[in-house]
């Protein structure tokens, strides 16, 4: 699954990496950004998410998590918060609640 993330845009993307349990944001061909996961039954627990230092500042992070729990929510899984990131993304966002 891929997604531009601005209208128009064809260098940002955010792709869903099932195989490394993982949700990356690329900047053209540079991964930016990503949250990664574990799969227990039902609930997706995202339990690390990183921006690369060189694209701080720019909001990609809370981009690459938004995408992530939208999917999650499509797949129909809950949601697991262990990352402190995601775990404040949640709190600052409620309809991400379980």
């Amino acid at each position: 699954m891929t997604q531009n993330t601005e209208p128009g845009s064809t260098d940002t993307r955010i792709e869903h990496l099932p195989g490394q349990s993982r949700f990356a944001l690329y900047l053209g061909d540079a991964l930016a950004a990503y949250a990664d996961y574990s799969q227990h039954g039902d609930l997706r627990d995202f339990d690390h998410t990183v921006t690369d230092p060189n694209f701080r500042g720019r909001g990609l992070a809370a981009q690459v998590v938004r995408y992530a729990l939208d999917a999650t929510r499509d797949e129909g899984l809950k949601i697991g918060t262990s990352c402190s990131y995601v775990e404040k993304f949640v709190a600052e966002h409620p309809e991400y609640r379980n």
